[in-house]
């Protein structure tokens, strides 16, 4: 109701189009106005208003979608012509419609001897596909603005983003607490260390050469993701349960935006709750189709935590929501729910198939 509602403005725009047309017939703009007001030729009119603007809109809003969009050529052109055909034969019945109601013959009316049929054909089907034509390309230049201003914001919000995690990724406190997490495992887990210690080299990796597109190949975003968790539990507390579910196998031609993922997960980290007299917890759950990708994340909160939630929330979480919404319009859904004492995110997108052009990387 509100989409038919926002197009009522197209209404002026066909009257108008159609009106130039009758000026340009007739060479007299008063007199194509008086025709279409005060006429019988106005039951023409309002046929070739209507029924052209019909099958625009199917064009448009259903043939366009279901079968251009989808790479089915020849299923579209043959539904378009059929789509003009059976137009221009309904305004054609305009004509005989106007005869009748002016109680004359078509050819009386219209100053024809004989073949009217095939004249009001020839004159409604060239119109009807200049009609189609004309709105074809006023929404492809809208469609090819709208592409290039969320081609801009893209580019923007990945210039942003690339300064915003290299300064909070990179921070101090996380390499220095990782390394010292390493160097004590040396003296007391050596394999562990050694362990950890390549996991913490794939992650800055990540960082350095594999982020830099605004795709990435999902299996190397959640290895990034994992390194990650393993890193983060060597610096918890004993008393903070980190349960993962992340589906082994990854469809190996899915792409996903890089760090989407990683900020839900810094958050639960963040933001655990570390009670003592209670199981502080947080769960990690993945699950990927070779279209689609389910992600949950849970932590325990705590009264302290949670007061300091809201300056994570009003600026991590609108920066992650507007890049949803620029890389993925129309294609994810994110449910963030605090269940007071418990806060969870649940996104379900649908993942990109075909690789981006990548740069060539450097190494040092």
């Amino acid at each position: 109701m509100r989409t038919a509602i926002s197009k009522l403005y197209h209404i002026p725009f066909w009257l108008a189009y159609h009106y130039l047309w009758w000026v340009v017939a007739m060479g007299n703009p008063w007199k194509a106005a008086h025709s279409i007001l005060f006429s019988p030729y106005a039951v023409k009119f309002v046929f070739y208003v209507v029924l052209q603007a019909v099958a625009v809109y199917f064009n448009l809003y259903y043939l366009i979608p279901k079968y251009l969009e989808k790479g089915r050529l020849k299923a579209y052109l043959g539904y378009l012509s059929v789509t003009l055909l059976a137009a221009a034969l309904a305004i054609v019945s305009g004509y005989y419609v106007s005869a009748l109601l002016a109680h004359q013959s078509v050819e009386v009316l219209f100053g024809r001897d004989s073949n009217c049929f095939f004249y009001f054909f020839g004159e409604a089907m060239p119109s009807t596909l200049a009609s189609t034509t004309l709105a074809m390309s006023i929404k492809l230049t809208k469609n090819w603005i709208s592409t290039e201003r969320r081609k801009q914001l893209l580019e923007k919000e990945k210039l942003e983003t690339e300064l915003r995690f290299l300064k909070y990724q990179f921070n101090p406190h996380f390499l220095f607490n990782s390394i010292n997490s390493i160097f004590f495992l040396i003296h007391k887990n050596p394999d562990a260390a050694s362990s950890s210690l390549a996991k913490f080299s794939e992650l800055l990796r990540h960082h350095l050469y594999e982020c830099n597109d605004e795709l990435v190949p999902l299996d190397k975003e959640i290895a990034y993701l994992r390194n990650f968790i393993a890193l983060e539990k060597l610096r918890q507390n004993r008393s903070v349960s980190v349960i993962t579910d992340i589906l082994e196998e990854l469809p190996a031609d899915a792409y996903i935006a890089p760090f989407i993922l990683m900020t839900f997960v810094e958050n639960a980290f963040k933001h655990v709750s570390k009670d003592s007299d209670r199981e502080n917890r947080i769960e990690i759950r993945l699950y990927a189709q070779p279209d689609t990708l389910e992600f949950e994340v849970s932590n325990t909160t705590s009264a302290l935590t949670t007061k300091q939630a809201p300056h994570y929330r009003g600026i991590g979480l609108r920066n992650v929501q507007r890049r949803l919404a620029l890389i993925y319009p129309g294609k994810h859904q994110l449910a963030i729910r605090d269940a007071g004492g418990t806060f969870e995110v649940r996104l379900s997108l649908i993942l990109a198939a075909q690789p981006v052009s990548r740069p060539a990387q450097l190494t040092l």
